[in-house]
């Protein structure tokens, strides 16, 4: 939820609970005038993918006559200046993921340093650090010219594990219940919020809220504390129980003939509110075997990563003691 855009629908309301105003709706006609206009806000942060992915796929394209020769053959070709690791273009995309692979100790350093509170939100903070992270080992092996032997292989091999572990912790993350400024909820919070959005899915749809519970939350697996594995297996598994439990409130609102007085995008809105219902549920059922993987997640991300650290450290340090710098 942290990562969905505020459409023009939800503006009204969600100004209002910014400021501590709540069980307030947005007038049902502002509402339908906006509705066609909800594809005009895009999330900046896929705009901001898109414009890298563009760019590193430039690169890739552009260098590859040079990244798919054999080493004794790339020597001899004109874009070896450019392209190696040591040349202008390589080694400023080194420069780049060096910048970056600092820039991504922050975020750890906004989460535990009190001062630094009022240097953005934690969710902004955690986009951004996610998004650096994902770009990262691309930005390396083309820094790398698509080599990786000695050092500078175990600095990206182990900037790779850094990199999987941050998905997983993604993953985990938002499997944890959290309001927009990223704090966790408690149980009654977490219940609370799942009753606001079952109500408002009832009002929407015209269906009772028992009707609702019945065919989305019928399919859910108990509360338990399943082990750390039993928690990953069941995340999969909850996973696709959210699909078919949307799929069977879609089957039960034809069947009544409630969705023949809903436009495409208002029923849009009712599968992503019914989404969100029942992902609450299913978070508060693992909410503390959820927590206690996700503490050893963090036992095991952040040895890796100084590791990386590390090894990017030497490497970079070794770089410029024997002057093998374009800029040297």
């Amino acid at each position: 939820m942290l990562d969905t855009p505020i459409y023009l629908e939800d503006s009204f309301e969600t100004a209002l609970n910014l400021i501590g105003i709540t069980n307030v709706r947005a007038p049902r006609a502002a509402v339908s005038e906006t509705l066609s206009s909800r594809r005009l806000i895009v999330n900046p942060t896929v705009w901001v993918s898109f414009m890298v992915v563009a760019g590193l796929l430039a690169l890739t394209l552009g260098g590859a006559p040079y990244y798919l020769q054999g080493m004794g053959s790339r020597v001899r070709n004109p874009l070896h200046a450019w392209f190696r690791s040591g040349g202008t273009i390589g080694q400023s995309l080194g420069l780049l993921a060096l910048a970056s692979f600092l820039f991504l100790w922050l975020y750890p350093l906004r989460k535990r340093v009190r001062a630094l509170s009022h240097f953005g939100a934690l969710p902004v903070w955690l986009r951004v650090h996610t998004m650096v992270g994902f770009f990262l080992p691309w930005l390396v092996a083309l820094h790398a010219a698509w080599r990786f032997s000695g050092l500078a292989g175990l600095a990206f091999f182990a900037m790779l594990i850094v990199w999987t572990s941050g998905i997983v912790g993604r993953y985990l993350y938002r499997r944890i219940p959290r309001n927009q400024q990223g704090v966790e909820l408690t149980l009654d919070q977490v219940a609370s919020r799942r009753r606001e959005l079952l109500l408002e899915i009832s009002t929407r749809t015209g269906l009772s809220p028992q009707a609702i519970e019945a065919a989305t939350l019928d399919r859910l697996a108990p509360a338990a504390n399943p082990g750390v594995m039993g928690t990953l297996r069941r995340f999969v598994a909850d996973d696709w129980v959210r699909r078919r439990a949307v799929g069977d409130l879609e089957r039960l609102a034809a069947t009544s003939g409630k969705t023949r007085t809903q436009d495409r995008d208002a029923w849009k809105r009712i599968l992503d509110l019914t989404r969100q219902q029942v992902a609450l549920e299913q978070e508060a059922r693992l909410l503390e075997a959820t927590r206690r993987v996700f503490r050893h997640w963090h036992a095991a991300h952040l040895p890796v990563g100084i590791t990386a650290l590390l090894a990017v450290i030497v490497h970079v340090t070794v770089v410029i003691a024997v002057g093998a710098t374009w800029f040297h």
